[in-house]
């Protein structure tokens, strides 16, 4: 796929702080949603930053639209959108007004009709004469949406897009975030919903302590990593894993009453597995009386990824 976004040796380094950025490589292509996910602190708000000229790098190159951002940032910077975290602007103007103003910052003429059809894509054509400050916290991170889209960024950067907001409106605005992405639009965000990543996101990646563990494509990263657990109970408790049953990775509890299986690799590998796991027992003439499955979810992978990150800091 083209690239839209190509990240190579970014640092920020702070004097009398921690290193923000450390090195990163990242190249982001035209037309995904790519979900950059860390815990506090982990530097993701800061290398948007950079890109987005908010932060000045230490070391290292960002070129947009084959563009070098420290010689053409204006070029750059008017392809590019960004959604802050943070609400920054006049909270006693009117929306219509703030979004309106946003185009102009960019140089673009006064569109009436775009900015409606921004507004109404977002469910606020009928808050458009409100006072941003009247609105709720849902609503509030629409207009921040509709401010980032008023100039008609090719490359958009979503810092937590939903934070704050119910799971009501968190689903509708990730089909906004679908339509954008439908439209043409290159998406990137960061997000504390990691279920969030795993509803939208074409390709993942994970940054702590400013360092970027892993970018894969999502499908990829879960059938690689993600494992599937299978506890039998047995109807017979057994006083070892059956000798019938040894080619499968399987543990028994201290009372011998729960059969555990524990398979890596992708969903349907692992499903067949526990499927042959099955007949083998119907052979070997064990009876079960329930079985329970657990799936291990983006948010499994991500956690076992940090942890394993935090313990190699420790020992280093």
């Amino acid at each position: 796929m083209q690239p839209i976004l190509e990240i190579v040796g970014l640092s920020k380094r702070y004097a009398d702080g921690p290193t923000a950025l450390d090195t990163v490589d990242l190249t982001i292509n035209k037309g995904e949603i790519f979900a950059l996910l860390g815990p506090n602190g982990a530097g993701k708000t800061t290398l948007i930053g950079a890109v987005c000229g908010l932060v000045r790098p230490s070391g290292g190159t960002i070129r947009a639209f084959g563009m070098d951002l420290a010689k053409d940032w204006r070029s750059a910077r008017a392809r590019i959108g960004l959604v802050p975290q943070e609400m920054a602007t006049d909270m006693f103007t009117k929306v219509v007004d703030a979004v309106t103003y946003s185009r102009g910052l960019f140089g673009l003429k006064r569109d009436p009709a775009r900015i409606e059809e921004i507004l109404t894509s977002l469910t606020l054509w009928d808050k458009r004469d409100n006072q941003i400050r009247h609105l709720s916290g849902g609503m509030k991170r629409r207009v921040l949406i509709a401010k980032a889209l008023a100039h008609d960024p090719e490359l958009l950067f979503l810092d937590e897009p939903t934070a704050g907001v119910d799971v009501e409106l968190r689903r509708d605005m990730w089909r906004q975030i679908g339509a954008m992405r439908a439209n043409g639009t290159t998406i990137v965000l960061t997000t504390h919903y990691i279920e969030e990543a795993e509803e939208m996101a074409d390709r993942v990646g994970i940054i702590d302590k400013g360092n970027l563990l892993l970018v894969e494509e999502k499908r990829a990263l879960m059938a690689r990593m993600g494992s599937i657990e299978a506890s039998f109970t047995l109807a017979v408790p057994q006083p070892r894993v059956p000798a019938a049953l040894a080619d499968f990775p399987l543990s028994l509890s201290e009372d011998g009453a729960t059969l555990t299986y524990r398979g890596h690799g992708g969903a349907d590998e692992a499903r067949a597995e526990v499927a042959h796991l099955v007949e083998a027992l119907v052979r070997a003439g064990i009876g079960f009386t329930a079985i329970d499955t657990h799936q291990s979810s983006l948010e499994d992978i991500f956690v076992d990824l940090v942890e394993h990150s935090a313990q190699k800091g420790a020992r280093a």
